[in-house]
């Protein structure tokens, strides 16, 4: 499958999931059970909205969610009070899973949502999105109800694309464009066809999130591309016109540790890939510039992209969920101990 048959056939509106109830007649004929999980630092400010429309719209009008969670990284405000008063299930990604030890970032808090909830279809949606709607949801899980063979969906919105009401305007995913899309030209062309690669939200199948690994930082979205591209290539995938997302902006600074953390993973992958013999033992520390009173004073932030391995190889969530390891695992843990 080329790129522009790719983009016919995978590329979608939210429009055409309107039909909720039709939907939840696939899903239940499928025997599917779905999750969805919102990862939280400090957000009670959008998590109230996010957690009323989810639950009034997709668990109680139309049972389309069968678990609605929040995991949070360790919020000094009121997000886990919020969100419980609403009917959210609340959890601390540092109680899921503590003989894994703790990590920060929102990779973490996806990758505690595998062993935490019991979704055959995860949904993850960020928790800053000021003009939430039900089709954040819907838009996603409908590829993957529809679509055998697609296993990840991912977001897209404000982009120049063309339907019968005309062309939208552009805006947002800076570090998409000037990073990501270079890269992928260089190293992944397929992965161009996704539109908006680094959005943060997603469905995506379990048998997929329990076979790949977890960056706990800025990075946990582009190797979630290249693992699951290199597994079961561009026609696993598809994507959905959510048309507007409303959120706040990071200024440059913040897209800079982003893009930092992001090209740690990246070159982190290409040996594996063969695209290098080896790279050399990469640098945590970003350095930027602030200038006060004519003084220049560079400002070190140590960020170190760790990786959580696959969840399928950890041995109490084969327990828990009645799973084996697959053969492949047991290969690559023979071939390092030798």
């Amino acid at each position: 499958m080329n790129i522009n048959e790719w983009i016919a056939r995978n590329t979608h509106h939210h429009s055409e999931y309107w039909d909720l109830r039709k939907m939840i007649a696939a899903k239940q004929r499928q025997g599917l059970k779905i999750s969805l999980c919102i990862p939280t630092l400090n957000e009670e400010k959008t998590i109230g909205k996010e957690i009323v429309i989810f639950k009034s719209e997709l668990v109680d009008r139309y049972p389309l969610v069968d678990e609605l969670a929040v995991i949070d990284s360790g919020s000094q405000d009121a997000t886990l009070d919020v969100a419980a008063s609403f009917g959210a299930d609340t959890y601390l990604a540092s109680e899921i899973l503590p003989e894994a030890g703790e990590k920060r970032g929102k990779g973490e808090n996806l990758w505690k949502a595998i062993y935490q909830l019991n979704g055959d279809i995860i949904v993850y949606v960020d928790a800053d999105i000021k003009n939430i709607h039900p089709r954040f949801v819907y838009g996603l899980i409908g590829p993957l109800i529809y679509q055998p063979e697609v296993r990840y969906v991912k977001a897209f919105y404000d982009r120049p694309l063309a339907f019968s009401s005309g062309i939208r305007p552009s805006g947002g995913g800076r570090v998409t464009e000037i990073l990501i899309r270079p890269l992928f030209s260089l190293f992944f062309p397929e992965l161009t066809a996704l539109i908006q690669p680094l959005s943060g939200e997603y469905a995506v199948r379990r048998e997929v999130l329990e076979s790949i690994p977890f960056p706990i930082g800025y990075g946990v979205e582009t190797s979630h591309l290249i693992d699951v591209y290199q597994q079961w290539g561009l026609a696993a995938f598809a994507q959905t016109d959510l048309d507007q997302r409303v959120h706040r902006n990071q200024g440059a600074r913040s897209l800079g540790k982003m893009g930092f953390g992001i090209l740690q993973t990246f070159f982190k992958r290409l040996p594996h890939l063969g695209f290098t013999a080896a790279m050399p033992e990469m640098q945590t520390v970003l350095r930027q510039f602030q200038v006060s009173d004519n003084q220049y004073e560079q400002i070190l932030h140590d960020i170190v992209e760790d990786e959580r391995p696959p969840m399928i190889t950890l041995e109490q969530y084969r327990t828990k969920f009645g799973k084996s390891l697959p053969p492949e695992y047991n290969d690559a843990q023979t071939e390092k101990k030798s």
